[in-house]
């Protein structure tokens, strides 16, 4: 192999999972024991002071189970969740129903799947949150394996990114991809003839935004560039930490030099080492926009478990599960959730006497692919970000 990563084919034939689940699988077949199942996809734990989770991944993990015999029943993509409801119960955001034995070879696919995914997502999410209009970039792909990029890119936008980076990730989207310039050019050039250089040489289409922290002070360079470009659009800091200082401070200075030369529409992009905690002092300050590298790529998973909690018609889990078939409701008012057993249905939150919606449905009936596309990622991004409203005081609240 010249690059390490498994491919299409070899993920569907299952070769990416763990080696007793094959075992299992062979065993189970030669003994002909055909134990119809229900496996549901829970979280115990969210990383540290997360307050929610953007579930992504659903459209690779039906790909990955098409023309099984099961069926499949989930919340939609982008949908916000807890991982426990308002009285304790964990709250499933995906179940398979069928005969163990011909999905069980497919947990650990779907499980990485669905994780990794909504770790971006929920990580894009939490950043865009803090961020509001403010314009978030994803810059992360250099950081990960080549082969992720367009993953990376398409949970990062999914989650509230307003752009990506890589040619792949923004092709996958149909979007064009973002970017500044990188120090290089500048190391090549020299800072004006490059900057110069890149006003005369790209396509008006493209933003003008100069990287103007390769040399010299800042504010300096900042005005320098308003004189070069024949339209600024914004000026971008990427201020290494042994030079940064108080990093808020630096913007703060850049934006009042800006702007009391007439440049209020010339915005300022902050990158480096950014991540949900940084957004509001470096926006107080003047940042009218971030580009989040590693925090984004490298975001910790939704640690998702697939746990089987009814065989042949009856309730029964492991030990610290909650067994049986379950119902999922979310309150449209105050965003608790309830988790009821599939007989138990409810109209009205059980908090604070809200309507409530019904958030588990079927995307797959007998391997086929139900009621579901490949989803627009503009329309899933649209949805994330109408949810982010409903818990938008959570992490205030929590003292976080």
């Amino acid at each position: 192999m010249r690059f390490y990563y498994a491919d299409e084919k070899e993920i569907k034939e299952g070769k990416t999972t763990d080696i007793y689940f094959e075992r299992t699988e062979k065993i189970l077949k030669e003994k002909n024991v055909k134990t119809r199942t229900i496996a549901e996809f829970t979280v115990q734990s969210f990383p540290d002071n997360y307050d929610f989770a953007v579930f992504s991944g659903l459209y690779e993990v039906l790909n990955l189970l098409e023309g099984l015999p099961i069926n499949v029943y989930a919340l939609k993509e982008g949908t916000i969740f807890k991982n426990i409801s308002h009285d304790g119960i964990p709250v499933p955001v995906m179940y398979i129903e069928g005969i163990y034995a011909d999905f069980a070879k497919y947990e650990t696919p779907a499980l990485g799947l669905i994780c990794q995914a909504s770790g971006i997502a929920t990580k894009a999410a939490r950043i865009k949150r803090e961020a509001q209009e403010s314009v978030v970039l994803s810059f992360g792909i250099r950081r990960m394996h080549p082969a992720l990029a367009p993953f990376i890119d398409r949970n990062a936008y999914i989650g509230g990114c307003d752009g990506v980076s890589s040619i792949k990730g923004a092709e996958v989207l149909n979007l064009e991809p973002k970017g500044t310039m990188p120090h290089a050019l500048m190391l090549t050039m020299g800072e004006e003839k490059a900057w110069r250089s890149y006003d005369e040489v790209l396509d008006d289409t493209v933003s003008r935004i100069a990287l103007v922290d390769t040399f010299c002070d800042e504010k300096l360079s900042s005005l320098k560039a308003t004189e070069i470009f024949k339209r600024l659009d914004a000026v971008r800091l990427d201020t290494p930490g042994s030079r940064r200082g108080n990093f808020a401070k630096i913007v703060r200075e850049v934006r009042w030099e800006l702007d009391i030369r007439g440049f209020k529409n010339v915005g300022i992009i902050v990158s480096g080492g950014l991540d949900e905690h940084s957004i509001k002092p470096l926006k107080e300050a003047g940042a009218t926009g971030f580009g989040v590298g590693t925090s984004i790529s490298n975001a910790p998973t939704i640690d998702y478990a697939m746990d089987i909690v009814e065989v042949e018609g009856k309730p029964l889990s492991k030990r610290g599960k909650f067994s049986g078939q379950k119902n999922v409701y979310r309150c449209l008012k105050c965003g608790e959730y309830t988790v009821t057993y599939k007989d138990t249905h409810i109209k009205h939150c059980p908090v604070c006497g809200g309507e409530v919606e019904s958030m588990m449905h079927k995307v797959m009936e007998n391997g086929k692919k139900l009621l579901y596309k490949e989803d627009n990622p503009h329309a899933i991004r649209d949805y994330v970000l109408s949810q982010l409203q409903l818990y938008s005081r959570d992490v205030k609240e929590k003292g976080e």
